[in-house]
């Protein structure tokens, strides 16, 4: 078991999928209001870059694992002119999400529905590319994870994940320690009124599998071409893998 399977949101003794689920539909209201705070906006940057990488692959039918407020699927949408499919746990997420679509006028384009990606409804080799963006680290088994998003996946399609990493420069990681272990927590209580979530930030942040430690769970999965990209002094990366 990797370690950031381990890590839960609240002290329950549920399990992680229901404990994350409880979490995000808590923290729903106030998602994107800390997201873009906590990033000081450059997460929009970041999923630009990997929208970029998932456009080698020119997709017409693509999943969103882990979509949330939907942010990263109406991008792809957007960009890549492709029919998109969000899967989320919550439904406090998802609703946010679906007002965002509705607003833009794009319900037949993109979709969404609850469920969860460690046992997905829909049948293999079904999309062009899946994308997961700030997600993996809260699945419950991560290695069921991939396999799942590997099963649904056509040959020659592509992964692609992005997750938030912890810096490897010691002098820059003090700061980043600072920043995610005190401000953060401190502020998302405030805006939020859940504690418990944005101290689970900081630590499956230091827990998930990182660099190589990921390709390799990637690989395990069936993955070839894994790589790794890290952007903003560490802070995130970005895995893709083909089928």
């Amino acid at each position: 078991m990797n370690k950031v399977e381990q890590i839960k949101p609240y002290s329950e003794s549920d399990g992680k999928t229901e404990q994350v689920k409880a979490m995000f539909d808590s923290i729903a209201p106030a998602y994107d209001f800390m997201n873009r705070a906590m990033t000081m906006g450059i997460d929009k940057w970041w999923r630009k870059v990997a929208r970029k990488k998932v456009a080698a692959v020119a997709p017409k039918n693509l999943l969103d694992v882990a979509t949330g407020t939907g942010d990263f699927a109406i991008q792809l949408h957007n960009h890549l002119h492709c029919q998109v499919t969000g899967i989320d746990l919550s439904n406090g997420m998802l609703e946010v999400a679906r007002k965002k679509v509705a607003e833009k006028q794009l319900q037949e384009h993109i979709t969404f529905e609850q469920g969860d990606c460690l046992k997905m409804r829909f049948d293999g080799e079904s999309f062009d590319a899946v994308t997961v963006a700030f997600g993996v680290r809260n699945f419950e088994h991560i290695d069921r994870g991939y396999e799942e998003m590997y099963r649904v996946l056509k040959p020659g399609g592509m992964l692609c994940v992005l997750e938030l990493s912890t810096p490897q420069n010691r002098f820059i990681r003090f700061f980043y320690d600072l920043y995610a272990l005190h401000i953060i927590p401190f502020v998302g209580s405030l805006k939020s009124g859940d504690k418990s979530a944005y101290r689970y930030l900081p630590e499956s942040i230091a827990a998930v599998p990182q660099g190589e430690q990921m390709l390799d769970i990637m690989r395990a999965a069936g993955f070839k071409d894994c790589k790794v990209k890290r952007l903003t002094l560490g802070v995130c990366s970005i895995y893709t893998g083909i089928k």
